[in-house]
């Protein structure tokens, strides 16, 4: 548009030039024709130049574009997207390489005690250990701390020693905010055309490897075998499934109430995680925590369950608990007291509502870490129970060395004591002691009318089973609690008298509950 506005711009002072010289108005002219042509042509390049600068532009920009899809922001590495292009190349049999599947051990610990941009830095340092090792085109980043590496001359390579080679290369030391950190890794490795037809196949063995080796412990290689496959096949689906079902919120709390056995109210309830799949299978838990805490997701599931029960319980009565149990890996976690303490503040329900139970495994494993974490927490106001006592190691001396606002008899003790004597005294002697301690103590798992009258006859002061309500969604507990106006009723009322094989009746309303008929 300008040079056309130009050439306008001089077909008018030709114009006039031709009114005053007549003579001249031919040559003017050609020349002006000419200078319109030159100035046509100059700008016509010039919009060339334009146009082959956009278009490398917008080529650059597909290509960061198509590059970022392809590629992990953080380290660089190829992500799954540049491994699915791998995945479903048509390889020639003639190809020897191996796929080596990496999954560290220790990064989620150690990301909680560096931060999130700590852990970032220690992420990008493996992945450059890992590409002095590889090819850096052959490394991929599958997301969170997982890793894949392909060997392409396999037939050539002691694949056992190039394993061991990456876990020592991950488990230097590394310095990360003024911290010395280490992880380890566990790693598996699959061969093609070997074990598997095609290059997905093969990558897929290699996570089944990767699996077992994780399972046999810390700083293992292990290569794929057709014998691993059935067991760690499903492993690795639970766990994929499970990934899904807590960054979806598909894990839910049900609830089971603590009853005082001398009044028979309700004084609250333990939230236990439900993970109810799509397809109607119920997973148990004793199957999917233990999946959770070495996959690392333990404490992201535990936090999202806890945040919900919080959620839950703020509808109950002021006077009713909630009881949650923490696994080990929290209880290592120095961060615990201000994780939970965020989720109460957030959710708005006061420290003295809430009950922690942990175990006495998990105290073995991390004495020395929770000491001072079980003591923060019981000084924010929280209650402390020790759970499953009488199945762990040195009972005595942890209830010396921690502060303890409960003991909780493990089931297997009151399951036997009807039929078994030595049960029978060991859960007596609980009792002796909790009373001496001045420790109330709560039996897991009743179940009979008989072993609910011999409880409450030894002065057990709580309890929980299947005898009061097995677990029950949220939207069941309203039923199990007063409504407003109507006074406290108890969960159950006692009539002990001399009817039946042990002298008493033991009358219980939990049995007419909706869910329990």
């Amino acid at each position: 548009m300008a040079h056309l506005a130009l050439v306008y711009e001089l077909h008018e002072k030709l114009d006039h030039l031709a009114h005053e010289n007549g003579w001249f108005v031919v040559d003017q002219l050609f020349i002006g024709i000419i200078i319109a042509g030159i100035l046509g042509l100059v700008f016509g390049v010039l919009r060339i130049r334009d146009l082959r600068r956009e278009i490398s532009r917008r080529r650059q920009a597909e290509h960061q574009t198509l590059w970022a899809a392809r590629h992990d922001a953080l380290t660089g590495l190829q992500n799954r997207k540049g491994l699915e292009e791998i995945a479903t190349a048509d390889y020639s049999k003639e190809c020897r390489f191996a796929v080596f599947s990496i999954d560290l051990v220790g990064f989620k610990r150690t990301n909680d005690l560096v931060g999130h941009a700590g852990g970032d830095e220690l992420l990008v340092n493996i992945a450059r250990r890992l590409e002095q090792i590889f090819a850096p085109e052959d490394v991929y980043r599958l997301g969170g701390d997982e890793f894949l590496a392909l060997c392409r001359n396999a037939d050539v390579v002691d694949l056992d020693q190039l394993g061991q080679r990456v876990i020592e290369s991950i488990s230097v030391p590394m310095r990360i905010s003024g911290i010395t950190t280490e992880v380890g890794a566990n790693v598996g490795y699959a061969r093609f055309p070997q074990d598997g037809e095609t290059i997905r196949e093969v990558i897929r063995c290699s996570d089944i490897a990767m699996y077992a080796a994780k399972k046999s412990g810390r700083n293992n290689v292990m290569a794929f075998a057709r014998s691993m496959g059935d067991g760690l096949s499903k492993r690795v689906e639970l766990e994929n499934a499970l990934l899904h079902a807590v960054r979806n919120d598909l894990i839910v709390p049900y609830y089971q109430p603590l009853v005082d056995l001398q009044s028979g109210k309700i004084l609250g309830f333990e939230a236990l995680a439900r993970w109810n799949q799509p397809s109607g299978e119920s997973v148990p838990p004793c199957e999917f925590i233990e999946i959770a805490e070495e996959a690392g997701l333990i404490t992201e599931l535990s936090e999202k369950v806890l945040r919900r029960a919080c959620r839950d319980a703020i509808s109950w009565p002021a006077d009713i608990r909630l009881a949650f149990n923490l696994s080990p890996t929290q209880l290592a976690d120095k961060l615990l007291g201000l994780r939970l303490m965020t989720i109460l503040d957030e959710v708005g329900l006061p420290t003295h509502r809430l009950e922690l139970e942990i175990t006495e495994s998990a105290l073995i494993q991390n004495s020395s870490a929770a000491e001072a974490v079980l003591s923060d927490l019981s000084e924010a106001g929280i209650r402390i129970a020790l759970d499953d006592f009488g199945t762990g190691y040195s009972s005595f001396a942890h209830l010396l060395r921690f502060k303890f606002d409960k003991i909780k008899i493990d089931r297997s003790f009151v399951h036997q004591m009807n039929s078994d004597e030595k049960h029978r005294r060991i859960v007596q002697s609980i009792l002796g002691l909790s009373r001496n301690l001045g420790i109330p103590a709560t039996a897991e798992g009743i179940e009979s009318d008989g072993q609910c009258h011999d409880l409450r006859n030894m002065g057990c002061d709580f309890g929980q089973g299947f005898l009061f309500s097995k677990a029950i969604p949220a939207r069941e507990v309203q039923s199990l609690l007063p409504q407003p106006g109507s006074g406290s009723a108890p969960l159950m009322t006692h009539a002990w008298d001399n009817h039946g094989p042990h002298g008493f009746a033991c009358r219980t309303i939990a049995t007419a509950l909706p869910g329990n008929m």
